[in-house]
Parts: structure tokens; C-alpha cells; sequence
């Protein structure tokens, strides 16, 4: 993806890219017409370095109302709590990183994604943190080669992701904190606090300052909680945001259906999905919620957590069964199926569980609601017993 440093005072980088030539475009490039139309009215006062304000970021985020007597309507993107979005946003204006901490499927990533790509027009970026994250993917490394033949200089350093953003003003992003061990955790205090890396193998011209505009989102994993837990000085530099599991059906069958089209769009696909269809995929997953959190044992528990995200990636898979492999249309044993396969991550534990779910709250529903239900509940039987 080639890119290019804007040549405007606020010194962010552009991506250049065609949306269309990529698999998947990152959201300043997606929104690209959007973000400068905002920009074009945007009258407020905003932050160093900020291409929007504080205001009309979190109106490309949750789009526009009435109140906000807009010429055009500016469509959401993340489905959430106002307050949480907000707090997030005056975060990074602040002294302080931002750690958007959830279960998974919650959005943490994408939120952080949209509010980099408003701020700062560049969400790439990105530390993926594992347990093989080093404190080089966090600072630096070295070219080899050019180090070899001409010794350790500016010319030969590798910058990180977050050095990058540093030195560009821009919003770094640090994915799945708490993946990493706490050493390299801790190699972000004195970036958070005192806003500089030292080079020490250089001489002179050893330390990269961060330029104003510069912050640091980090998402967590609330179920990794005590893998590698953060220390206090590093709690310290971040505020929290909680992103919680969303319950409201009308909101999550909004992030559902968005977040299928734009997916499905990648192959320029469009298909409609029947309601009832939506709703037996709502109301599954909200059972099986209910089911899972009835249970006092782990052991009773699908590995799955059940988000969000996977009812995405339930209907994604089954609409495009239909279409590569049925009628084109969504079918409910398609839906079944994939349902069951995306579920079932242990053998024969998770394949027990959802087997007594199966015979109890689908097979209850079925003969209540008949119609699609009916279909859903054998399809649904069919690929469980294949399981066994």
C-alpha cells in the first residue's frame, strides 16, 4: 500500500490507496469522501494536529442526529454507548493513553480503528501484541545489512509502528495489551509519560520526540484478565474505557446487518436477509447467552463467548453457502449449519452442550413458531450428529 506524508501543517499521512484494490481498505480510505466533507464544515476548535473535532469525530462514529444540523446524513459506524465513545475521544486529547478493555466481539478494535482514522487520517498504525511481541515491536529495530555495512545510524533503524506515530503526530494502536509479557508491557511507560524514545546505540541525535497529536490506543481482551496483568505505573498512563457486551436486540441486529453488508461487499455481493431469519439467529445466540450464564461450571460452558462478532461471521458464511452452493438465497439450514460449525471448537465437549441446547430451547421454539424455525432445528440436529 504505497503511501505519502500530507504535505499540510498537520503533518498526517495519507494513505493512497483504491478501495476497491485492496481486501480491506482501512476506514480513512473506506469513509475517504466522507471524512473530508466533515472536514470542509468542520468550524470547532480541535486539538494539535487533529483533522476533525472532538465534535464531528464522534459524529463520524455514531453519525449525525438533527441536533447536529448537518446538510447530510453521516450514516454510523459503531453501534454503542454515546458516553463511552465520548470519553474515549476527550482521552485522547488528553496527557493519557486510551485502553478500550472488553469482551471479545465487543468493537474495541474497530471503534479504535474509526476514532484513528477521524483524528488523525491514519489507523495502520498497529501492534499486534502476542507472546512473541518484542520490546523492537514497540521501539525499534535494526536493518542488518545496512547496519553491517555501514554501522548503526538513522539511515539503518527500523521504526516501530508506535515511533511512527510518534514522529507523525499521529494515533498509534496497540492491540490485545495484555497478551504481551509484562517487560514488554512496560516498555511503554516512558513512551506514555514522557513522550520520547532514546536510541542509546546512536551518538547524538539519539532520541525520537513525539510531535503534538501523538497518543496510544490499546484494547484488551477482558477474558484475558491474568494472563499478563498490567502494572501499576503502566494502569497508571491509561485511562479505561469499558466497552460492554451489547443486549439491546434492536442495536445488535443494526451491527449485524451493517457490518455483514460491508463484509459481503468485499466480494460485491448483495443479498437480502429474510427478517424471521435475522431474528432465529438473534434469538439463538440470546438463548444460548441465557443457557451459558445459568451454568456454574466452566466445563457447561461453549468455549465461545457468544459476541457480537460471531453472529457476524454466522451470517456471513451462510449467505455466501447460499449463494456459491444453494439458490443464492439465505436459507435457515444453511444458517443452522453454520451456526453449529462456528460454535463447536472442542470435541465432544462443545458438541454435548449445544446438542442439550438443541433439544431444549430450539427444538421448544420449533414447535411454538414453526415456519423457518422447523428447518432451522433439524439442519441444526443434522450437523451435530455429524459431529459425533
Amino acid at each position: 500500500m504505497a503511501r505519502a506524508k500530507s504535505g499540510g501543517a498537520e503533518g498526517a499521512v495519507a494513505t493512497q490507496a483504491d478501495p476497491g484494490e485492496v481486501l480491506r481498505a482501512p476506514a480513512e480510505v473506506k469513509y475517504a469522501e466522507e471524512l473530508e466533507w466533515l472536514r470542509s464544515i468542520d468550524g470547532d476548535a480541535r486539538p494539535a494536529s487533529w483533522r476533525l473535532s472532538p465534535r464531528l469525530v464522534r459524529v463520524f462514529v455514531l453519525g449525525s442526529s438533527p441536533s447536529d444540523r448537518l446538510e447530510r446524513e453521516i450514516r454510523p459506524k459503531f453501534f454503542g454507548d454515546p458516553g463511552t465513545v465520548e470519553r474515549a475521544i476527550v482521552t485522547l486529547a488528553s496527557d493519557r493513553g486510551l485502553l478500550l478493555i472488553g469482551d471479545p466481539g465487543t468493537g474495541k478494535s474497530w471503534l479504535a480503528e474509526l476514532m484513528a482514522a477521524a483524528i488523525c487520517g491514519d489507523s495502520t498504525r498497529v501492534v499486534q501484541g502476542t507472546a512473541g511481541t518484542t520490546e523492537d515491536h514497540i521501539k525499534y529495530s535494526w536493518n542488518v545489512a545496512m547496519v553491517i555495512a555501514a554501522g548503526q545510524s538513522r539511515e539503518s533503524l527500523i521504526p516501530s509502528p508506535i515511533m511512527t506515530a510518534m514522529q507523525g503526530g499521529l494515533m498509534g494502536r496497540f492491540e490485545e495489551l495484555t497478551r504481551c509479557s509484562s517487560d514488554v508491557q512496560d516498555a511503554l511507560i516512558s513512551i506514555l509519560s514522557e513522550k520520547y524514545i532514546a536510541i542509546p546505540e546512536l551518538k547524538g541525535d539519539d532520541v525520537v520526540f513525539a510531535r503534538p497529536g501523538f497518543n496510544v490506543i490499546a484494547t484488551a481482551n477482558a477474558r484475558d484478565r491474568g494472563v499478563n496483568d498490567l502494572s501499576s505505573a503502566l494502569k497508571r498512563r491509561f485511562n479505561f474505557v469499558q466497552i460492554p457486551v451489547v443486549t439491546n436486540k434492536k442495536t445488535e441486529r443494526e451491527i449485524v446487518l451493517f457490518r455483514t453488508k460491508e463484509l459481503l461487499a468485499r466480494n460485491r455481493f448483495e443479498v437480502e436477509t429474510p427478517p424471521a431469519l435475522l431474528d432465529i439467529l438473534l434469538q439463538t445466540f440470546a438463548d444460548l447467552r441465557e443457557a451459558s450464564a445459568s451454568q456454574t461450571s466452566e466445563d457447561d460452558r461453549l468455549e465461545s463467548a457468544l459476541s457480537t462478532a460471531e453472529q457476524i461471521g454466522v451470517l456471513e458464511d451462510a449467505v455466501l453457502h447460499g449463494r456459491f452452493f444453494g439458490d443464492g438465497s439465505l436459507a435457515p439450514g444453511a444458517l443452522a449449519k453454520s451456526l453449529v460449525g462456528t460454535l463447536v471448537r472442542r470435541i465432544p465437549e462443545d458438541v454435548s452442550i449445544l446438542n442439550k441446547f438443541w433439544h431444549a430451547a430450539v427444538a421448544k421454539r420449533a414447535k411454538k413458531d414453526g415456519g423457518a424455525w422447523e428447518a432451522f432445528e433439524a439442519a441444526g440436529k443434522d450437523a451435530l450428529e455429524g459431529m459425533k
